[in-house]
């Protein structure tokens, strides 16, 4: 308290030397006072009148917000949530250019509006991503062309991970959008498929895989681009639960690819050591949960991971790509995809497919039920040629609802549990069982 006091008084004296001063006293040649700028005469002229009465320091709490009036131009600044940028909009040109640099020079000045400023954290693509007609996530399609450009790239000091694990959830287009952007980039991939990653011969995954590396730097070496591609590596080498079989191949599967990701130009076969370094391929792998996963293999140095959610945006894109030659027009489409919120991409694509049972249908009704394999399999005049069928809304929610009818049936009965807990014996004897005469 005594400093505080102390302070106090030091900054009166100070100020009321100031109103006291006369010519012959060192003075800036503007000082502050009130509302306007008042010129100090050097000459010894009179000085503005002041009166000399003492200062205080005055507490933000001591302050009543109710004797402000509308002529305060600093009024709204009490309230006032937004940021900085917003608070120099406001204040311009309501002060001396002293204290604020005029418009045009420097970063004293706003140059976004606030829509602008708050987006400024969002990435921008520029990158065409439509192929054919289909739609390419741009998000997905920058990560995987940089990924890829970057493993064909002599970076100074700089050591790229070889592989990029794109996750995410089931039928949400991983694969498809994966393949568009080999299409558009001139890439024919080295495919692989969890089911290759285990045998009945130990060591023969994880050899396959080799072999399916130098396959693909012997094309690069050729002058093409090539990448290897495993689809859906967690069911194939991870662990699900306590229920999964953890065997020598999941191993080294596992053991493989971190040693190829470590040494990306030095892939040896069994037999076949020698020192001519082979090119560098980017690896390719999609999967729902790399959780399931060896941690090791999936550590940042290793795999670059890259979690795919759709957007609603991506989801509007893929759609129209979905009913492209279907003449849907844009707005149902929309109202589509908004209809059906929580389903993935591949729903949409099968409630499609889903439009044509009626026209099937149809044909069965017109064929007859015993003539269908000869028409199909062994008719002179060919497989039967089908119109394709007007799509409107009204139609597509019909078979949409639907297909989310069967999904609830699924999670809603769930047979399995009720065979694992009454045998095969179902209800049966329940009424037996619950009278004790079973």
């Amino acid at each position: 308290m005594a400093s505080s006091v102390s302070t106090v008084a030091a900054a009166n004296k100070v100020l009321l030397s100031l109103n006291n001063s006369v010519a012959g006293n060192s003075a800036p040649s503007t000082v502050f006072f009130g509302k306007t700028l008042k010129k100090v005469n050097a000459k010894g002229t009179s000085s503005p009148k002041v009166s000399k009465r003492s200062f205080r320091i005055v507490g933000a709490q001591e302050i009543d917000e109710k004797k402000q009036t509308d002529q305060d131009r600093w009024k709204g600044l009490v309230t006032d949530m937004s940021d900085d940028q917003q608070d120099i909009t406001r204040g311009k040109g309501m002060v001396d250019p002293l204290f604020q640099a005029p418009v045009g020079t420097g970063t004293h000045h706003p140059v976004l509006s606030s829509y602008e400023y708050i987006s400024q954290g969002l990435r921008q693509y520029n990158l065409d991503n439509t192929l054919d007609g289909f739609y390419i996530a741009p998000a997905f399609m920058d990560k995987l062309v940089v990924h890829i450009t970057k493993n064909f790239l002599t970076l100074p000091n700089i050591k790229v991970p070889l592989i990029l694990g794109i996750w995410g959830g089931k039928g949400q287009g991983k694969s498809f959008q994966c393949e568009l952007v080999f299409r558009k980039m001139g890439i024919n991939p080295i495919m692989m498929s969890a089911g290759e990653l285990e045998s009945g011969n130990a060591g023969e995954p994880a050899k396959l895989i080799r072999q399916r590396y130098r396959e693909a730097a012997e094309i690069i070496r050729k002058g093409n681009m090539c990448v290897l591609f495993i689809n859906d590596l967690d069911a194939g080498a991870g662990r699900m639960g306590g229920t999964t079989q953890y065997t020598v191949n999941n191993q080294m599967v596992n053991a493989t690819l971190m040693n190829i990701a470590d040494n990306p130009t030095n892939v040896q076969l069994p037999g076949m050591y020698n020192k001519q370094e082979n090119a560098r391929v980017p690896i390719i792998v999609t999967g729902n949960d790399f959780s399931t996963l060896y941690a090791p293999l999936i550590r940042d140095g290793r795999m670059e991971k890259f979690y795919w959610a759709p957007t609603r945006e991506d989801r509007i894109g893929v759609c129209k790509g979905i009913f492209r030659t279907d003449s849907v027009p844009d707005e149902h489409v929309v109202r589509l995809v908004d209809a059906f919120p929580g389903q993935s991409i591949d729903f949409f694509g099968a409630l499609r497919a889903r439009v044509y049972d009626d026209e099937v249908r149809k044909w069965i009704e017109k064929t007859g039920i015993e003539q269908v394999g000869e028409k199909l399999l062994n008719s002179i005049e060919g497989p039967p040629k089908f119109e394709q069928p007007k799509m409107t809304i009204d139609k597509l929610l019909e078979y949409g609802y639907l297909l989310v009818q069967e999904q609830e049936n699924v999670k809603r009965v769930q047979l399995a549990d009720k065979y694992l807990k009454e045998a095969a014996l179902g209800d049966a004897n329940a009424d037996a069982i619950n009278m004790g005469n079973f």
